[in-house]
């Protein structure tokens, strides 16, 4: 992503570019803006809690989640012009995923929201990606993979739990 000055004739107006630098520092301006809205616009009082927009939108039934989730891939958006590595990319898309499936849990999500707070992570992991030159993704590798198995346990623990639960209940109806 390469930026310059144009300049125009008399009949086109000038065009003034932002340079490289100010330009990634402007849209990581608008990534902490965001997940500053989204996640700890307001400290609760007596705690060391802040409180966002995305657990008050989840409070709407059936669209709040959907709709902080949807402002908050802004800030996937951003990381996608400044050409983040892939890695990021999942990872951040990863934390929405979280946060958008606890978040639909009735008030357990909101609660979860406020705690896990997938806005103020994504803006955070935008910044360091984005600064760093080697752009150095081990940890990031790690994350996803660990998200991943942690998902796939999740999925084979409930699985076997509910087979134990058929198991069991048929034995108590069938008598044996």
């Amino acid at each position: 992503m390469e930026f310059s000055t144009a300049r125009g004739t008399e009949s086109e107006p000038r065009v003034t570019v932002l340079p490289r630098d100010e330009a990634r520092e402007h849209l990581l301006a608008i990534a902490d803006i965001l997940a500053k809205a989204l996640d700890t616009t307001v400290k609760i009082p007596g705690t060391s809690w802040y409180l966002g927009l995305d657990p008050l939108l989840g409070l709407i039934p059936g669209i709040g989640d959907v709709l902080a989730n949807l402002i908050g891939t802004i800030i996937l958006g951003l990381a996608t012009r400044l050409q983040l590595p892939r890695i990021v990319l999942a990872r951040m898309s990863l934390n929405l995923l979280i946060n958008g499936a606890v978040g639909a849990v009735p008030f357990v999500g909101d609660i979860f929201s406020i705690w896990f707070r997938s806005h103020a992570r994504n803006a955070a992991l935008l910044r360091e990606a984005a600064m760093k030159p080697d752009r150095e993704t081990r940890t990031d590798w790690f994350y996803v993979a660990g998200i991943i198995g942690g998902t796939a346990a999740l999925l084979i623990t409930t699985i076997a739990f509910v087979v134990w639960l058929v198991v069991k209940f048929w034995r108590m109806i069938a008598g044996g």
